[in-house]
């Protein structure tokens, strides 16, 4: 049993927000108590105590849209490659790399990554993955540094079409090994989840969607990128005289199981299918900026009522920067800057909260009993007065994920005051970056 205190305590539970001089008491993989650090001290006198020094005391956070197969590419710079659009970035950097990648490339990625995540307090992850490189068995590859390192993680393998027939059905049959191997799990282990992985419309033939849901036997839901650049609008229109959301709506992709990434270029109509089918939305700012391909309609997607979640699409596993980086797109795109202060945090903080139960079937990015032991602790000084109405605020413009100096997930502290609990990092970082060489030279090859 775990006493995590004494601290400010942000609970997100509305009925109890804010305690000041708080604990949370953790037991097994369950927060069973939250409350004053004195009473609770109290109560449970043999629970081993873990200092947070005061600080603030949060639920751990959730990343709705990852992709791990990409961590081996920062700092890469590739000869003669200098994109004018999406396409280009896709074709010169992402397809490329990931048809290099193999097993041991995938594992150093998912080290990596996993590793950023629990030092900036993220402790579930949605994932999206492709590794042409080596496709069987990839995902139990990952699935298995995800438990090493205690994030939750639902995966998934990226279909498509662009490296031919066979590289396509291969990616199906990851998908369905996957998702049978997660079934079949013991059921209380809830660290990993599955769902059956697309690339976009525009890389899938009706042929390779008709194969996918025959293939779907157990009815995964689909993660998909949906009108990320305007040319898989423009693809669909040219080859199927609808647009991109309408062709998934009549292929029957969408669903309130299936996740659309991005949905920048999607139109009126689009945006009331999604409504209608209760199908998933994730934004992902920072990396929609860095590719140029636009911003999306927040407002009008959270006003017709959509579940919109927050991601990173693998440019950061830091939260609370995609939080900021959002905040500022909304009104950007807006042009209106008393926009964002309520669908920003309710993406971060409330949607990919509930999308996250809905996968995982379990309470978390909430510090109530019940919940999963989950939490963390950041290392901030409030300038101003600290209140349950305004800590928002405080963390938009004053905390990063790096303010982050505790990570404990299912009840298992793996990161205290800034250091590794059971695991070597300087030694795991060394296997990565003699991996990553070894990717960047048969890349510039």
């Amino acid at each position: 049993m775990l006493l995590l205190g004494k601290g400010t305590v942000i609970t997100r539970n509305p009925a109890q927000p804010m305690i000041t001089r708080g604990a949370v008491v953790m037991d097994g993989k369950t927060i069973i108590a939250v409350g004053g650090y004195d009473e609770l001290k109290a109560k449970y006198p043999d629970a081993t105590v873990i200092n947070a020094h005061g600080k603030l005391i949060m639920p751990a956070f959730i990343n709705a849209h990852h992709h791990i197969y990409s961590a081996l590419a920062r700092g890469l710079a590739l000869p003669n490659y200098n994109p004018t659009n999406f396409n280009e970035i896709l074709e010169g950097m992402w397809f490329y790399l990931d048809n290099n990648l193999n097993r041991n490339s995938v594992w150093a990625s998912a080290v990596a990554t996993y590793m950023a995540c629990i030092e900036n307090g993220v402790t579930t992850i949605f994932d999206h993955h492709a590794s042409y490189g080596e496709t069987a068995g990839s995902l139990s590859v990952i699935g298995d540094v995800a438990k090493e390192f205690g994030v939750r993680s639902c995966l998934c393998y990226e279909v498509s079409d662009r490296n031919g027939q066979a590289a396509m059905e291969a990616a199906v049959a990851e998908n369905v090994r996957f998702g049978k191997a997660v079934k079949a799990a013991n059921p209380e282990d809830i660290e990993l989840a599955a769902m059956f992985g697309l690339h976009a419309s525009f890389t899938l033939s009706p042929a390779t969607l008709d194969y996918v849901r025959k293939q779907n036997a157990d009815s995964l839901g689909y993660h998909i990128h949906v009108a990320e650049g305007i040319s898989d609008e423009e693809d669909s229109l040219a080859k199927y005289g609808k647009r991109v959301v309408n062709r998934l709506y009549d292929e029957g992709i969408l669903g309130p199981t299936t996740i659309t990434g991005h949905c920048i270029h999607i139109d009126a109509e689009e945006l009331s299918i999604l409504k209608k089918t209760d199908t998933m939305v994730v934004h992902n700012p920072e990396s929609n900026m860095g590719n140029a391909v636009g911003a999306p309609d927040i407002l009008a997607m959270t006003k017709a009522g959509l579940r919109v979640g927050l991601g990173t699409d693998g440019y950061t596993s830091d939260m609370l920067e995609s939080y900021k980086a959002a905040n500022c797109l909304v009104k950007h795109r807006s042009g209106l800057p008393n926009q964002g202060w309520v669908e920003i945090p309710t993406m971060l903080f409330d949607t990919n909260r509930k999308m996250a139960e809905q996968f995982f079937n379990i309470t978390t990015g909430i510090l109530t009993p019940g919940a999963a032991a989950d939490v963390i602790v950041m290392d901030y000084e409030p300038p101003t007065r600290l209140t349950a109405d305004n800590i928002n605020g405080h963390l938009l413009f004053g905390a990063n994920g790096m303010n982050v100096v505790t990570t404990i997930s299912n009840g298992v502290v793996r990161y205290q005051d800034r250091q590794w609990q059971g695991l070597n990092k300087q030694a795991l970082l060394g296997e990565v970056r003699e991996i990553a060489e070894e990717l960047w030279h048969q890349l510039k090859a």
